[in-house]
């Protein structure tokens, strides 16, 4: 086997196995960007083939997992860009084979409406800031916009979070 070829292998299953450890959590911020378990899995996988042909270059960055998130919000916004079908947001998932994981599903669909609400953008801000606990700056860095407009995002997209229906039915039952 030539230098070369095994250069490929060695970069492919580390890509395999960086992959493997994260794909839950990128398949968890991808649900929150899209609001459908199969568009999420669906993004990741795209973002995920667009970065294997890039690997040895991404591996070599200080932080290949803030590369990897701004290519999966940039993939999500493609997603809006060429949409031609309209897609219907259910307020409830779909039946599992496996039980919940967490007793606040109707907590988490009354979320995940109010997130599908937010313009892609805004929502990406959202997400990155407050689910995956990103600070503003690495949301501005995978954004590729300025901290102040991070702010603003957040803010805004906080503000027309807690004003959602949704979310206000669901604070008003909790108490």
């Amino acid at each position: 086997m030539s230098r070369d070829v095994a250069a490929a292998v060695d970069a492919g299953s580390d890509f395999e196995s960086w992959a493997a450890v994260r794909w839950s959590r990128l398949v968890r911020t991808a649900y929150l960007l899209t609001g459908d378990h199969h568009e999420a899995e669906d993004l990741v996988q795209t973002t995920l083939a667009k970065v294997f042909l890039a690997w040895p270059r991404i591996s070599r960055l200080d932080e290949p997992d803030a590369y990897v998130h701004r290519a999966l919000v940039n993939n999500n916004l493609s997603r809006f860009r060429r949409r031609r079908v309209v897609h219907l947001l259910t307020s409830r998932l779909p039946e599992r084979s496996r039980p919940a994981a967490t007793g606040h599903v109707e907590t988490r669909a009354a979320l995940v409406t109010a997130l599908a609400a937010l313009p892609p953008r805004m929502r990406a801000v959202v997400v990155l800031r407050y689910w995956e606990d990103l600070s503003e700056q690495q949301v501005a860095d995978a954004l590729g916009c300025t901290i102040g407009n991070v702010k603003s995002q957040a803010s805004r997209g906080l503000r027309k979070l807690r004003d959602h229906p949704a979310l206000a039915a669901g604070e008003s039952g909790e108490r």
